[in-house]
């Protein structure tokens, strides 16, 4: 075990996620900045406590973090990283990198799917704290923000033992356009185009590889998770094949057809033709024409015959077990001190 000298813990906030129109289309609520502020002090606060040296922030159009900090009292040194804004998610990989110089290796981030989508395409040589801020909230936890910051400084101290963290899994694209990456879902949709932000339509959903197919999750994770779960600690996948609006009428022996929670609140049938695990690193074509969508975000093109590969490896950020790295501190005296 290090002490608490050079124990770094970076916040990372989208300014914008669960904020558009896609939770305005649903029955969503949206999360505002104040929410957020809040949520970023309850993290520093918790990685105060448990002895954090430095905490960084990044600064955004809407100061969340560095106005959540300001009022402050903190025995961490505060450093607010500054670099030309571009609003999108390149500032998010631009944060990342940052942090990463900087010599942050453990991170808290507040976002959605598509937040934690662009850390990772930066880099993935860092402990992850995911916080659920987003519109589609899969790969993020629902944890009191005040305990991941408490866990983010034991791990930054090397406190937190390496059973109580593993990789995640990630999907690596190589389409006709380029390289790319996601997390929980890629899903080839016909009938539309690069950059729509409404919810999926489920009548235009071709084919979908999940990394995670969870019952208790929204979006296309469910779709996967209602017929034959498969879990973030699991390894492979689960790839469907959907019914067309062409073919429904005449479904194969074997088919389901569920009501699915595509967005919160907010449910549509959807017809599944085939179910089948995938392994890590087995390569899935998915074939045009059609938009290919990764964690919701539709950008990549695929012309008639153009193809697109895809397949689920562990090696992303290393996933923190908050409730274990808690237990383990309590378990291990780090915390209270015997007074007699």
């Amino acid at each position: 075990m290090s002490n608490s000298a050079g124990a770094a813990v970076g916040i990372l906030v989208n300014p914008m996620s669960g904020r558009d129109v896609r939770r305005l289309a649903a029955r969503a609520t949206n999360m505002t900045h104040e929410a957020k502020r809040d949520i970023v002090a309850r993290i520093a606060a918790g990685a105060d406590a448990m002895g954090a040296s430095d905490i960084f922030i990044a600064k955004e159009p809407f100061r969340i973090a560095s106005a959540a900090l300001e009022q402050m009292s903190l025995r961490a040194r505060v450093h607010v990283i500054e670099f030309p804004l571009q609003l999108d998610a390149r500032d998010t990989e631009t944060v990342v990198h940052r942090y990463l110089e900087a010599g942050v290796r453990t991170i808290v981030s507040l976002g959605g799917d598509g937040t934690n989508r662009a850390m990772v395409r930066a880099a993935c040589n860092y402990h992850l704290i995911p916080l659920s801020t987003g519109t589609n909230n899969v790969f993020p936890m629902l944890v009191e923000p005040t305990i991941a910051g408490m866990v983010a400084a034991l791990q930054a101290r090397g406190m937190v033992p390496d059973h109580l963290s593993r990789a995640a899994k990630v999907l690596h694209v190589k389409s006709p356009r380029g390289q790319d990456v996601g997390l929980i879902d890629a899903v080839l949709l016909e009938r539309d185009h690069v950059g729509n932000l409404l919810p999926f339509d489920a009548g235009r959903l071709r084919q979908i590889l999940l990394t995670r197919a969870e019952p208790d999750a929204i979006g296309m994770s469910p779709i996967g998770g209602l017929i034959e779960p498969v879990y973030a600690d699991e390894d492979g996948g689960l790839l469907l094949h959907m019914e067309t609006q062409e073919n429904q009428r005449h479904a194969p022996e074997g088919a389901y057809e569920l009501q699915a929670p595509l967005s919160p609140g907010w449910f549509q049938t959807v017809r599944v033709k085939s179910v089948s695990r995938v392994p890590l690193g087995v390569a899935v074509p998915f074939r045009g024409k059609g938009v290919l969508a990764l964690d919701g975000d539709r950008d990549h093109r695929l012309e008639i015959n153009e193809t697109a590969v895809v397949e689920i490896r562990r090696d992303g950020p290393m996933l923190l077990d908050v409730a274990g790295a808690m237990r383990h501190a309590v378990a291990a005296g780090m915390i209270a001190r015997r007074l007699s």
